[in-house]
This record gives C-alpha cells, structure tokens and sequence, in this order.
C-alpha cells in the first residue's frame, strides 16, 4: 500500500495516536481523509480566560471546537486519547520564547494546563480536493506556509497580537470554487481573508514564510490565504505568558470528529 494511502486510511484513533506515540513526526495535513484536524494550545489556568476572550474576539482566526478543563488530558475530540501524546509534534513557550519541540509534553505538563482545541483548515482540504482544487502543498510534500500579517487582532487582557494566515496557491479559474467550498466551514477558519497581492497583508516574501514551509506557485495560479489556528500562539509570543504548549505548526491533532460535523448549508 502507498505510504499515502496509508495516511488517508488512518481512520480510527487508535491507529493515529499509536503511529503518533511510536515516534511519527510529520505535518498532519493529508492524514486521516474524513476527519476533522484541530489546533492546540494549553495555557495555565489564571491565564485561560484572555485566551478564551481573544478567541471570542477573532473568531476567524480561533475558533473554538472544545475546551479540556485544568488538568484534564482526554475529551470528546479524542476519546480515550491523550492530548500530551497524541500531536505528532509540540511548541513549548516560556515567557513567550520556544524552549523546547518534544513529541511528548508529559515532561511539560502540569495541572493547571487548561487545554485549547481550535478549528484547522485542514479540515476543509477533502473538501476542495473533492471540488477539483489541488492542494500544493500535499502535492509538493511540504508543509503548509503561514505567515504573520499586518493585521492585528483584537486584544483581550493580556493576550494581544497579529493575525496569522495559510496559504495555498489555487488557480485563478477556481478562486471562487475554493471560496465557495471552504466559505461552507466556518468553524475551521471559513472562507479566506484574503486573495492574491501578499504586500497588503504585509509580507513580503512568499518565498520565507514565518511557519512551515514554502510552496511553488505555479503559473496562473493566485495565493489565497485563510485565517489560521497559529494565531494564539502568535499572541502568546507577544503576550508572554509564563507557559504555553501548542502544537508545532502543521502537527495537529487529528480528532474523532467527521469533517461532515462542521459543514454548514
């Protein structure tokens, strides 16, 4: 069987967290067809009311699928799962700086660890896949770019910072194929923000992204660029809390929910 076609029938969550804890480390975007991919981030506890304002704030850039009580490792997106074991690769933050890309925080973890689940864009990638659009950076073996914007959040409390985006190059003939599609998932980041010139959103070279990594661009085709779930931890870079975990981007966790759950008509 071809090593992707091994990745699209990583169905069930016990394969996934088992490939996951025997060491795979890869960007998630390709994996488990069907099935919805979520951003993380574990804040402590006095800090986890600015992020869940900041995220009630923006929520094209952090919307929430679910929130693990302090402390707490497993829930309803990954039953029986262990979010400190179950992402393929993390980001630990200290005072806003990376310390640390273990592929396992139970050395990290600690009990007052209120835990994040936001909405990933590569929920929605079947969905294009499946309306003709190709996914560059599946097609290229990469991982996705993303980039910080010059767009600024709306500030909560102490968290405050700029909107970050993914982008996909998508052919000028089916830029409003891709909007359509993806306009249909509001909870994983929606439709785009914004299509073709990257200068007025502030960046300048396509060709150095802030996470993941760089994309061809095949002629005709225009970058399109969606909200992303790197977002907070932009702002935890600026923000500075005393501690953060999130994902390493790119990395998610893959749930046990249907993508078909966040379909809207």
């Amino acid at each position: 069987m071809a090593e992707g076609s091994t990745k699209l029938e990583m169905t069930s969550s016990a394969r996934r967290t088992a490939a996951f804890r025997d060491g795979l480390v890869e960007p998630t975007s390709g994996w488990s067809r069907g099935y919805a991919q979520a951003n993380v981030l574990a804040i402590p506890r006095e800090h986890a009311f600015d992020l869940l304002l900041f995220a009630q704030r923006n929520p094209k850039s952090c919307p929430i699928l679910g929130v693990l009580e302090p402390g707490e490792t497993t829930g309803p997106l990954l039953a029986g799962g262990d979010i400190r074991t179950d992402v393929p690769k993390y980001t630990v933050y200290r005072d806003g700086e990376k310390v640390d890309e273990p592929t396992d925080i139970t050395g990290h973890w600690r009990d007052d660890l209120v835990t994040f689940l936001i909405g990933c864009s590569f929920t929605f990638e079947a969905a294009l896949q499946d309306g003709g659009v190709r996914i560059a950076h599946i097609d290229q073996g990469v991982n996705v770019p993303m980039f910080r914007t010059n767009r600024e959040c709306a500030p909560a409390g102490a968290m405050s910072g700029p909107l970050v985006v993914s982008m996909r190059p998508v052919p000028a003939a089916q830029v409003a194929d891709a909007v359509r599609i993806t306009s249909r998932y509001p909870a994983v980041h929606g439709a785009p923000v914004h299509i073709g010139n990257p200068d007025e959103l502030g960046i300048s070279d396509l060709g150095a992204p802030d996470f993941g990594e760089a994309v061809r661009i095949p002629e005709g085709h225009l970058p399109v660029f969606w909200a992303c779930g790197v977002t907070p931890q932009a702002a935890v870079m600026r923000s500075r809390p005393p501690l953060a975990i999130g994902h390493a981007p790119g990395h998610m966790l893959i749930t046990d929910a249907r993508d078909s759950d966040y379909l809207v008509p």
